[in-house]
């Protein structure tokens, strides 16, 4: 594939600019390698319609406080727009609810401010006031984590995986990523009428060009936003 192709490329350009800049080489016989561009690729969404099936799947489950911290991670997954290592990576001390945010560590060590409310700010104060004190254990060594498993630890990605998939095949979609929950998030933000910049900031994007491939996924929303700010139009 032409991505593989130019990450290879990258690692052998990265090599010799090392190679000159330590003095090792005079010269990167590697400066002119071209590399072949690389088709856009768009992000798998959910449409809303998928996503109110989704949790509606969900109402009434048994599975004691296991099905509610599910719950509770999907709603967050979906409601924020988090990273599955974001999620994995909470402690109840970024939690603030009463104020409406998540504080969430990004990449790079980044730290953001994530908003929350509505079906995921209740999913998770059920699930912390309910499910979590259900989840400690007694021998398990002590954690500030916010999702814990059935052994009273922090919450895998692997896991997240697992509950994630699960939940897509009740409503017939295959392989459901926790990544296409952040996608579809930023989709319908911005179906919604949010502006570019701010879904930027909610995702912890640090180029605007990252977060442009949202605009094309929805191309009708470029028409709207046209259609409203051209004066000609």
């Amino acid at each position: 594939a032409a991505s593989t192709v130019c990450r290879r490329a990258s690692v052998v350009k990265g090599f010799h600019r090392f190679c000159v800049a330590e003095d090792y080489t005079e010269s990167n016989p590697a400066a002119g390698l071209p590399l072949p561009k690389t088709p856009e690729r768009l992000p798998d969404v959910l449409s809303i319609d998928q996503v109110q099936r989704l949790f509606e799947a969900l109402e009434g489950q048994e599975g004691g406080p296991a099905a509610v911290r599910n719950r509770a991670m999907l709603e967050v997954l979906y409601g924020c727009g988090l990273r599955v290592s974001e999620l994995c990576g909470l402690d109840r001390s970024d939690v603030v609810l009463d104020q409406g945010y998540l504080l969430v560590l990004g990449k790079g060590g980044k730290q953001r401010i994530s908003p929350i409310s509505g079906a995921a700010a209740t999913a998770l104060a059920d699930y912390l006031e309910n499910a979590r004190p259900q989840l400690c254990k007694p021998y398990a060594k002590p954690t500030d984590a916010v999702f814990l498993n059935a052994r009273g630890g922090r919450l895998t990605r692997q896991s997240v995986f697992k509950v994630v998939a699960r939940a897509g095949l009740a409503i017939g979609v295959d392989n459901l990523h926790p990544h296409t929950l952040r996608h579809s998030f930023a989709t319908h933000m911005l179906q919604g009428g949010a502006d570019l910049r701010v879904i930027q900031d909610i995702l912890g994007h640090s180029d605007i060009s990252t977060t442009q491939v949202y605009t094309h996924v929805d191309r009708s929303h470029l028409r709207e936003e046209y259609l409203h700010a051209h004066p000609r139009a």
